[in-house]
C-alpha cells in the first residue's frame, strides 16, 4: 500500500477515535466525577501525547500562537469536557455533544468572515441547515419543537450553555491559528495546561475520593488513547495523507459520535435525533462545498 493511502487511513482513524470521544467522556465522569475524572483523562492524554506527537519547547512557538492559542484551546477542552460532565442524563450528553458538533460550520463562517475565505450562496443554506438541526435534536421525539428545545435547554442551561461556547470557541481556535501558528503544532503542550486548569479546579472545589476499579481504569484509558492518539493520527493523515478525503469525512463526525455514543452509553436514540444529526452534517458539508475554491483544513477533538 502506497505511503499516501496508509496516512490516509491513519486519518480517517482519528476520526474515528475522535466520534467515540463524547461517549467514553461520560463514563469516565460517571465512575470518577466531572473535575477529577476530566483531570485524570486530560492527565494520561498527556502522556499519549508526548509518546506520539512529542511536545515542542514553548520558546518554539510564535509568542501570538502560545498565547491565543493556549488561551483558545484550554477554555474549548474545559467546555467541552464540563459540558459533558454536568449533563443530567446519558442522552442529555449526547445532544449536549451534538451542539458542540457545530464548530466545523462555525469554523467555515469565521474563516470567511475573519480570514477571507472565498465562498458561494451555499453557505447560507449550509449555516441554517446546521442550526435547523440542532433545533430537530433538542425537540426530543417531536422533531423540531421550538418551545421543546427551549424548555430541553433551559432544564441544564450550564451544560448547553458549555457546548455551544465550546463550538464558537473552537471555531475561533481553529481560524486564529490558521493565521499565526506559523506551521507550529502545539498540541501537546496545551493538553498539558488544560490538566493542570483542572487538576487546580479539582483541589480548590476540596478534591474528593476517586474510586478507581477496573472498568474505571479501561474507560479511563480508551477515552485518553481517543484523545491523544487521534491527534497524533490526525497529524500524519493531514501531513502525508488525501487531505480532501480526510476534510470531507471528518464532516461526518456528529453522525458516527451519536452512533458511538448511543452503543458506548447503551441509550437509544429516536428518529428525530438522527433526523436532527442528519443535518448537522449535511449543513457542514454545505458549508464546506461553499469554499471549495480553497478548502479549509478542519482542526477536531
Amino acid at each position: 500500500m502506497k505511503n499516501t493511502n496508509k496516512a490516509t487511513l491513519t486519518g480517517l482513524g482519528a476520526i474515528l477515535l475522535w466520534s467515540s470521544i463524547i461517549g467514553l467522556i461520560r463514563n469516565v465522569i460517571d465512575l470518577l466525577g466531572p473535575t477529577g475524572g476530566a483531570a485524570m483523562m486530560y492527565s494520561v492524554a498527556s502522556v499519549f501525547l508526548l509518546l506520539s506527537v512529542g511536545c515542542t519547547r514553548p520558546s518554539e512557538f510564535p509568542r501570538r500562537y502560545l498565547l491565543w492559542g493556549s488561551l483558545l484551546f484550554v477554555t474549548y477542552e474545559l467546555c467541552l469536557a464540563l459540558s459533558i460532565g454536568y449533563a443530567s442524563t446519558a442522552r442529555q450528553a449526547i445532544e449536549v455533544g451534538m451542539v458542540n458538533y457545530l464548530w466545523p460550520t462555525f469554523t467555515i463562517v469565521a474563516a470567511i468572515v475573519f480570514n477571507g475565505q472565498k465562498s458561494n450562496f451555499l453557505i447560507v443554506p449550509g449555516f441554517l441547515l446546521s442550526v435547523a438541526g440542532i433545533s430537530w435534536v433538542l425537540g426530543g421525539e417531536q422533531g423540531f419543537d421550538l418551545a421543546g428545545s427551549v424548555a430541553n435547554v433551559r432544564g441544564n442551561p450550564l451544560s448547553y450553555g458549555l457546548a455551544f461556547a465550546g463550538a464558537v470557541i473552537w471555531a475561533a481556535y481553529c481560524t486564529v491559528t490558521a493565521r499565526i501558528a506559523q506551521g507550529k503544532n502545539g498540541v501537546t503542550l496545551f493538553f498539558i495546561l488544560v490538566s493542570v486548569s483542572l487538576w487546580i479546579k479539582y483541589l480548590l472545589q476540596g478534591g474528593g475520593p476517586m474510586v478507581f476499579t477496573v472498568e474505571a481504569v479501561i474507560y479511563l484509558l480508551l477515552a485518553a488513547g481517543a484523545m491523544g492518539f487521534g491527534y497524533g493520527a490526525w497529524n500524519v493523515g493531514i501531513l502525508h495523507g488525501n487531505v480532501t478525503i480526510l476534510a470531507g469525512a471528518s464532516y461526518f463526525i456528529p453522525v458516527l459520535s451519536a452512533a458511538l455514543s448511543s452503543l458506548l452509553l447503551r441509550t437509544p436514540l429516536s428518529l428525530a435525533f438522527w433526523q436532527g444529526s442528519a443535518m448537522v452534517c449535511g449543513g457542514a458539508i454545505l458549508c464546506w462545498l461553499a469554499t471549495r475554491a480553497r478548502r479549509i483544513k478542519p482542526v477536531s477533538t
